[in-house]
């Protein structure tokens, strides 16, 4: 009964995560990368002259630096979720049969699985708030 359950939300997880994958690259909100983060070049201009930044190319945007340290943050907490993830099936795999073991390893691997489904959706929830604000500021 309990294998059916473990099963039915590991499957679970896995198709959210996949349909999340698949619509993270089809979304403008990754547009920052192909320096297009206020909309077009009028608005990017209008942005430029009245922020109040100097207008040299050494000072950099302090919403991109935001962004950055945004995705920096989730980026290394999402290899952490991975990186226990993996240990917990290296500890299932290697339990050699331990009931105690195993129940370990099953609950490390659920939480790792949680923490990364939140992670995922902190990252979500934190690109459309920013892509939001940039398009409300400009």
């Amino acid at each position: 009964m309990k294998q059916k359950a473990y099963k039915k939300i590991i499957i679970s997880v896995a198709i959210i995560l996949a349909a999340n994958l698949v619509l993270a690259f089809s979304s403008p909100a990754l547009a920052d990368e192909t320096d297009n983060f206020w909309g077009g070049s009028q608005e990017k201009a209008y942005v430029k002259t009245n922020s109040g930044l100097p207008s040299d190319g050494g000072v950099e945007d302090p919403r991109r630096l935001v962004v950055q340290i945004i995705k920096l943050v989730l980026s290394f907490l999402g290899i952490l979720a991975v990186i226990i993830i993996l240990y917990a099936g290296f500890k299932w795999m290697l339990s050699g049969g331990s009931e105690e073991k195993i129940g370990e390893a099953k609950s490390m691997l659920i939480a790792g699985l949680i923490g990364l489904i939140i992670i995922v959706f902190a990252y979500i929830i934190a690109n459309f708030v920013i892509t939001t604000i940039v398009n409300v500021a400009t």
